[in-house]
């Protein structure tokens, strides 16, 4: 069968957003993360906040190309962009002193990718 890529129109148009950005800025993190977010959903990356809290710091700033869970607690402030996030994660991570933004909000504020952790 011929492979149709996702079906969702908004996550269509950030994957074309994200190679335009690879393109544009030479940063080889949006390629990467297009293309773990063209693949199909069930191999769609689910991430849980105590993971994101393992492999962090304080101040640091990541990309989840998929979805982020509220499963564990996290205790520092840290940037989180992802596709989606669920209400408990969103809830955690804020009142943690972080901040959860949309994957196209970081590839404007940080275009060349620079200290951005991939976290999937």
């Amino acid at each position: 069968m011929k492979r149709t890529g996702p079906t969702n129109i908004y996550l269509r148009l950030l994957v074309s957003d994200l190679r335009k950005a690879y393109k544009r800025y030479g940063a080889p993190i949006w390629k990467t993360v297009a293309e773990m977010l063209y693949k199909p959903r069930r191999r769609r990356i689910v991430v849980n906040v105590d993971r994101i809290a393992t492999f962090t710091k304080s101040g640091d700033t990541v990309v989840v190309p998929g979805k982020v869970l509220g499963g564990g607690n996290i205790g520092h402030p840290v940037t989180v962009a992802a596709w989606r996030f669920s209400t408990i994660a969103r809830r955690k991570i804020e009142r943690a002193g972080g901040e959860c933004i949309t994957i196209r909000e970081l590839i404007r504020r940080n275009p060349v990718g620079k200290n951005v952790k991939i976290i999937g």
